[in-house]
């Protein structure tokens, strides 16, 4: 049985002209995103600028979009934190508060010996939600690689891994070594992460083109190369600003252009160089003039 199939959006957090969070905004965002297709909600990972809240403001995001989906899709709710305890603390409130799973990242401020990964997830794992481990060692110290997660798959609760390195051969690799399901994490490879046996995608710029998004994870799943490559051409241009540093500045922009504005982001995250919504823009429109 596949848990976490399909596309899973990671959602990001609107804020108000003045940078509270706008919850009303967050309510009508879920709303949009599940009437237009899509499989999940992923709120809390650093695409939804969980850093930068208090704790107060994380847990009612938490909350207030797994009242929103209403159990119509899964939530996956975004668990990094300083430290373990803390991370644990996240994963019992997700679990409390209804959650599906949590994405968990290894410690994300030290770089932590093998035992130290493994004693992390052991402790994420005994709270008792299933659990995305997310591989990403561009931003953060750790490399889950192959190996490791065949060792964390051992784990009852670890039972998916977000991949987030860019290597499509991973995919391969953890398929047979471990039994864990694959969800791509980049949006660059949302088509040749489904072709090479993935199940799942938590996707970035789906915030902006959801409907877009579904279509071609399913084109890709289905085998559909031609149907799939034709789409993916015009999304591409896009899906590059998903691995960029600028990536929430950038999908905000994105989703202002669908006509779905969701407000700033917070410091230290500042608006980008004209230039660069001037790029934005002309991939943007790129993408959704493709006739």
């Amino acid at each position: 049985m596949v848990r976490f199939e399909g596309v899973y959006v990671a959602i990001v957090t609107p804020f108000t002209a003045s940078y509270e969070v706008d919850y009303k905004r967050l309510t009508e965002l879920c709303d949009w995103l599940i009437s237009q297709g899509v499989n999940g909600l992923v709120p809390t990972g650093s695409l939804g600028e969980y850093a930068t809240m208090s704790g107060e403001e994380r847990a009612k995001v938490v909350e207030t979009v797994i009242a929103a989906a209403a159990g119509r899709v899964p939530v996956v709710v975004g668990s990094a934190a300083p430290s373990t305890q803390q991370a644990v603390a996240w994963v019992r409130h997700a679990k409390e508060s209804g959650a599906a799973g949590v994405m968990a990242l290894p410690p994300i401020n030290y770089k932590p010996l093998e035992h130290e990964v493994i004693a992390h997830y052991e402790a994420l794992n005994a709270v008792g939600l299933p659990i995305v481990a997310y591989n990403n060692p561009h931003d953060y110290k750790v490399d889950l690689t192959p190996d490791l997660l065949a060792k964390l798959s051992k784990l009852e609760n670890v039972v998916a891994v977000k991949e987030f390195s860019g290597d499509i051969r991973r995919v391969h690799e953890i398929i047979a070594k471990t039994d864990l399901e694959v969800m791509i994490g980049v949006d660059d490879l949302a088509m040749e992460g489904p072709l090479f046996g993935a199940t799942g995608w938590i996707s970035g710029v789906p915030n902006a083109l959801p409907k877009e998004g579904v279509e071609l994870f399913n084109l890709a799943r289905q085998g559909k190369v031609k149907e799939a490559s034709e789409l993916y051409r015009h999304l591409v241009p896009l899906f590059h600003y998903d691995a960029s540093p600028q990536l929430v500045q950038s999908i905000k922009y994105m989703m202002e252009l669908a006509g779905f504005p969701v407000g700033p982001t917070r410091p230290p995250r500042l608006p980008l160089p004209e230039a660069g919504y001037q790029a934005i823009k002309k991939d943007f429109e790129y993408a959704v003039n493709r006739k």
